[in-house]
């Protein structure tokens, strides 16, 4: 299934403190090659990271094209409310540059010893759904009063707006996170590497049916994947066809690789995504 949106390639690229500005110079080299996307990984717990919001934002500043996403934001331990709010802000500060990559929460442990809830998967699912709206709501996107039994919004008066319709992309694996990712998410944003192609045609099927449910075009919903694994010149003709498949059987049209090492970037930028888009173009053609 070729759900036809437009191609993109991204990198992920982990946010350590040892060295930071080597981290920031990774994000500055994924816009020099030609990507189209810059990511991180968001775990406020892991003391051997930097802040993502903090990184993305002083990335923004010394980028001018490529857009920055959190791959995914954790909610637990980053309100909704809030979120919303710093989301615009950054969107506004960027020229549209920022998307939001939201998951409802991994490593209990870890975020209840830095004072966020433990919940339980369904709880989690549940407290994601009531996040969307409050965020939804922050945007000036839905209904100002939200009454959630883990989020609320009454009487909060939306804004500011952000430069351009930031989507909400929704890292899901299981039946109801695929469930809420058609019915009120963006993106689905899975990590291919857990799934086998069965289980992606299952879940897109599950998110085509809920977006269906929901009176929304399935189209609505982006694919996009988290791709792993070596990035060299040699290993470049596999990747084209892997994801040439990915993007022409299962339905993905943005890419987002591995970002640790700048040549590996280059690779990406400039062998995988020129070749990916000509095959994927001349198929649709």
């Amino acid at each position: 299934m070729d759900y036809r949106h437009e191609l993109k390639f991204g990198s992920f690229i982990t946010p350590t403190n040892a060295d930071p500005q080597a981290v920031v110079e990774l994000a500055v080299a994924s816009e020099r090659v030609g990507l189209d996307l810059v990511t991180f990984q968001d775990h406020p717990y892991q003391p051997a990271f930097l802040d993502t919001w903090t990184l993305l934002s002083y990335v923004a500043a010394r980028t001018e094209r490529v857009a920055i996403a959190p791959n995914v934001a954790n909610l637990p331990l980053r309100p909704p409310g809030v979120l919303a709010r710093s989301a615009a802000s950054l969107d506004l500060l960027s020229g549209g540059r920022l998307e939001l990559g939201l998951g409802a929460g991994a490593f209990w442990d870890a975020i209840e010893a830095l004072g966020g809830p433990r919940r339980s998967p369904g709880e989690a699912v549940q407290a994601l759904r009531e996040a969307i709206q409050v965020i939804h709501s922050a945007w000036g996107r839905g209904p100002a009063r939200v009454e959630g039994e883990f989020y609320r919004a009454k009487g909060a008066k939306p804004g500011p707006s952000p430069a351009h319709d930031i989507g909400i992309w929704l890292g899901a694996y299981k039946p109801r996170m695929l469930e809420l990712t058609g019915a009120l998410g963006d993106g689905w944003l899975p990590s291919i590497g857990r799934l086998s192609a069965q289980e992606v045609a299952d879940a897109n099927a599950r998110i085509d049916d809920a977006a269906q449910a929901a009176g929304r075009d399935p189209r609505a919903v982006i694919r996009i994947a988290n791709v792993a694994g070596p990035l060299s010149p040699q290993a470049a003709g596999q990747w084209v066809e892997q994801v040439t498949a990915l993007a022409l059987e299962l339905g993905f049209s943005t890419f987002i690789f591995s970002g640790d090492d700048e040549a590996g970037l280059a690779v990406v930028g400039e062998e995988i995504a020129p070749a990916v888009r000509e095959a994927v173009a001349k198929e649709r053609a």
